[in-house]
């Protein structure tokens, strides 16, 4: 049996929790043992007494909380200062993210822990329930959308009225992964009209699935696992020409595109942002690293000429629990990967999961994007 340690999320706006108190009842009737530190719940809406009753341990701080602990789960991980107590060995899980926390990396080689990134869970079909970029990407997509229609000075729907016809809004999506779906979902549900890009030539079918319009600038960059590949350069003046078309016409734009463990690829450029009219709105969702647009602004919403660009950051955040009950399910499919029959920590690290997503073993760094050198 194992004792697993949640604590308060640090990072600032963060108000999910790593597991709802559903989850830890399951994981206490396996036989485990649930520490959490007091009001690790309180923001995304579970309180101190649901825990109390899912037959948790509430304690005060992030350093009691850890004690004696087997187990650490995360959504982002804690401060140098939080980790350095903790005793050696112990199973880190959450998304490690090591491009946005510098100390992670040496914390984890000093304390000679086993971490496995929830962000680095390879993205097969039997690994989906696990897969927390597509979870929590569809809360971001659900939000980005609701962020545009605030923002926009007009309405999505088209309406018609004693004082006249309103047209409805014209939106455009860049990037058709899970968050980029859910944004079209959502634009239409409130009534815009929706086109969409992506360099995956795959996507449109489930575009137009959604009664969006695929647009098609004759450039294909997917590879193998469903990623989208860097282009070259002539693949990207023959993608912003198209889009640039697309874009001056757009009332609101939404951005979404992303490749794993590098920084956002720039698509919107000045000269395109420059080109929409007054009054269009773009909404940035890859702003965290780095930005689809080459005007965003890390967490800031500013205006140019007129556009609004809004670099928004940790969208899950804003509707934290169901953000948090679904990172919870990802963690405890996981969870069983991890544990044996005897509920004791023993992954089988020949698994294709396990394998494709530890990060650190033994005081080294193995993970293939951030492996140490022999």
């Amino acid at each position: 049996m194992a004792t697993i340690a949640i604590l308060k999320e640090h990072g600032s706006g963060e108000r999910r929790v790593a597991l709802d108190p559903p989850s830890c009842r399951k994981l206490i009737d396996q036989g485990h043992t649930l520490q959490v530190q007091r009001d690790a719940g309180a923001e995304a809406g579970f309180s101190n007494q649901a825990y109390a009753d899912a037959g948790a341990k509430l304690l005060d701080d992030a350093q009691s909380t850890m004690q004696g602990c087997d187990v650490l789960l995360w959504i982002n991980p804690p401060t140098h200062e939080t980790l350095k107590p903790l005793e050696s060995g112990r199973t880190l899980i959450g998304q490690m993210l090591p491009g946005l926390h510098d100390h992670l990396l040496d914390d984890l080689r000093q304390g000679q822990h086993l971490a496995l990134g929830m962000e680095l869970v390879p993205r097969i079909t039997r690994a989906q329930s696990m897969d927390v970029l597509s979870s929590q990407a569809t809360i971001a997509g659900y939000q980005a959308a609701l962020i545009a229609a605030d923002l926009c000075p007009r309405v999505f729907p088209m309406l018609t009225t004693a004082a006249g016809t309103l047209r409805p809004a014209k939106v455009v999506i860049i990037g058709a992964g899970v968050a980029g779906l859910q944004a079209i979902a959502t634009c239409r549900r409130l009534g815009a009209q929706v086109e969409a890009y992506d360099i995956r030539a795959a996507a449109r079918e489930q575009v137009q699935s959604l009664g969006a319009r695929m647009i098609d600038t004759g450039v294909d960059a997917e590879t193998e696992g469903g990623y989208a590949r860097d282009l070259t350069e002539a693949e990207r003046q023959q993608q912003a020409d198209v889009l640039a078309e697309h874009l001056a016409k757009a009332d609101v734009v939404i951005s979404t595109a992303a490749i794993p463990g590098r920084p956002a690829p720039k698509i919107i450029t000045k000269a395109m942002v420059e080109g929409m009219q007054s009054g269009a709105v773009i909404v940035d969702l890859a702003a965290e690293t780095g930005g689809n647009c080459e005007l965003t602004q890390r967490g800031e919403t500013i205006n140019v000429n007129g556009v609004i660009v809004a670099g928004v950051v940790n969208m899950p955040s804003r509707a934290p629990l169901h953000a948090s009950e679904m990172y919870a399910r990802n963690l405890l499919e996981l969870l069983k990967l991890v544990f044996d029959e005897q509920a004791q920590v023993a992954p089988d690290f020949d698994d294709e999961v396990i394998a494709g997503c530890v990060l650190s073993r033994d005081g080294r760094i193995v993970h293939k994007l951030y492996a140490d050198k022999e």
